[in-house]
């Protein structure tokens, strides 16, 4: 081994530490920045070992990697907390990109190289084509079988990722498309990439993979599609893994032991934490991940009644006369960036004597609002912050809720209607509490696409507004 070849793999080996160590430190609330801080310099040294192991390349690599950084911290610096699921699916989907780019334009390099090979000119090649040209026949099949999976997996990363972010966005609609057969679709499309790779890896050329790669793509796009909006973080988490599968692919097509590493972390975390949140959510995970398999309903119930709208003033007294309060932060809360007016409340509520909590749930109520990392933001106190099992028997014995733009984590029909989308989901049961105030902005529905019984329960008032604005009126009317 080369001096040159022993820093690169030095280098590799100190930076798959310090992911492991990002992974490991992400679990805990204090570790956080500093697990954060692992993962930017174990990245930094990845880069610069691989631009510097470029050879010729290294001015071209070094340009691409200046504008990308700017690229990506541009873009990061507009979006807001609220945005990142999409903004992260938005970044698999370059993952799953990227994967499809390199198999095809390895096969490119494996052509020229075999061509070479034959009229003995293979001293004239160099980089990726000169290692390919070295490779024996079961080494050349194994590189094509890695293609193969790394174009199937790439492109099914692609299209997914790229649906999920219009449904996050808002831009697609968050409702499942259920097509007539569309297991029996999905399973077709998976039976004819399979014979394609056959015919691939018996000499039948790029075209296979062309194909492979439009048909893996609308497989990507279906299997997203027809899963529901109340079931959207486990998606991310999901596409999270397949990008890692992917990116794990690529390396093996690279020969970079780091792809390899940082794909199968990505890879099996991102798996692991999907299987948690659909037990969290009460899912099927092998239903998720083949894109809604066997969860067909019936309609949902219909809801009667009306909604009973509240003013500021009504519950600023309600809230002055409670002893007990419980804050359940959502999405609408994070649009409105009124996590400073949230902390402020329970600070003044606290300082009156009265019992403050947040209840958050596990799964829904961390992504798409981030809602435990913007009280931390506003200075809450992480003590008063629990979890839906810490909480959820608490209910019964508590005055007073009050809920900020969330819908779905506090939905009674996901217990009382079998038929609901959202049936056996856990969810918060605010509608226990002596008294629920929700603030929205209007009468739209959650994620899910479905009406909340909750909206219109005796127990509940609907006070109407920005959450940040709702807020401040309440807080002009409780005294410090």
């Amino acid at each position: 081994m080369h001096a040159n070849e022993g820093l690169l793999t030095a280098a590799y080996v100190i930076a798959a530490v310090l992911f492991i160590l990002a992974l490991g430190g992400l679990s805990n609330q204090e570790k956080a920045k500093r697990a954060i801080w692992y993962g930017i310099i174990g990245m930094t040294l990845a880069v610069a070992a691989t631009v510097s192991a470029a050879g010729g390349q290294t001015v071209l690599i070094s340009l691409m990697v200046i504008l990308g950084g700017i690229g990506g911290w541009f873009v990061a610096n507009r979006v807001q907390m609220t945005q990142m699921p999409e903004l992260v699916a938005g970044f698999h989907s370059l993952v799953g990109l990227a994967a499809v780019f390199i198999g095809i334009n390895a096969d490119l390099e494996m052509v020229a190289a075999l061509a070479a090979r034959e009229a003995g000119t293979v001293d004239q090649l160099a980089g990726f084509a000169a290692t390919i040209a070295a490779k024996s026949a079961v080494e050349l099949g194994i590189l094509k079988v890695e293609l193969f999976l790394g174009i199937l997996i790439g492109a099914i990363t692609f299209t997914g990722s790229i649906i999920a972010y219009g449904k996050l966005a808002g831009r697609l609609s968050s409702a499942a498309l259920t097509l007539p057969g569309r297991h029996a679709l999905n399973l077709a499309a998976l039976v004819a990439c399979l014979i394609l790779g056959y015919f691939y890896l018996g000499g039948a050329g790029l075209w296979t993979m062309l194909l492979v790669t439009l048909i893996s793509g609308a497989i990507g796009c279906h299997l997203i599609l027809a899963i529901g909006g109340a079931d959207m973080p486990v998606v991310v988490s999901m596409l999270n893994s397949y990008s890692g599968w992917a990116a794990a692919a690529i390396g093996f097509t690279l020969g970079n032991d780091l792809l390899i590493v940082t794909g199968a972390l990505v890879g099996s975390s991102g798996a692991i934490l999907s299987y948690i949140m659909c037990k969290g959510m009460n899912r099927s995970f092998v239903s998720v991940i083949l894109g809604g398999w066997g969860g067909e309903t019936q309609a949902a119930s219909t809801v009667e009644g009306e909604m009973i709208e509240a003013k500021a003033d009504g519950v600023a007294q309600a809230v002055q006369d409670a002893d007990s309060v419980i804050i359940v932060p959502g999405y609408g809360m994070a649009v409105a960036q009124a996590q400073g007016s949230v902390s402020e409340l329970t600070k003044r509520l606290r300082s009156q004597g009265k019992t403050v909590r947040f209840a958050i749930h596990p799964v829904a109520g961390r992504l798409p609002g981030h809602m435990n990392v913007l009280l931390a933001e506003a200075k809450v106190p992480y003590d008063i912050v629990l979890e839906m099992d810490e909480i959820n028997e608490d209910f019964p014995d508590t005055d007073m809720v009050i809920i900020l733009g969330a819908n779905d984590i506090v939905n009674p029909a996901a217990q009382e209607d079998p038929n609901s989308p959202i049936a056996g989901m856990p969810v918060l049961e605010v509608w226990k509490a002596k008294q629920v105030i929700i603030s929205k902005r209007g009468q739209g529905r959650g994620y899910s696409g479905i009406e909340n019984p909750l909206f219109f329960r005796e127990n509940s008032r609907m006070l109407y507004g920005d959450a940040k604005a709702t807020l401040d009126q309440l807080l002009a009317q409780i005294g410090h």
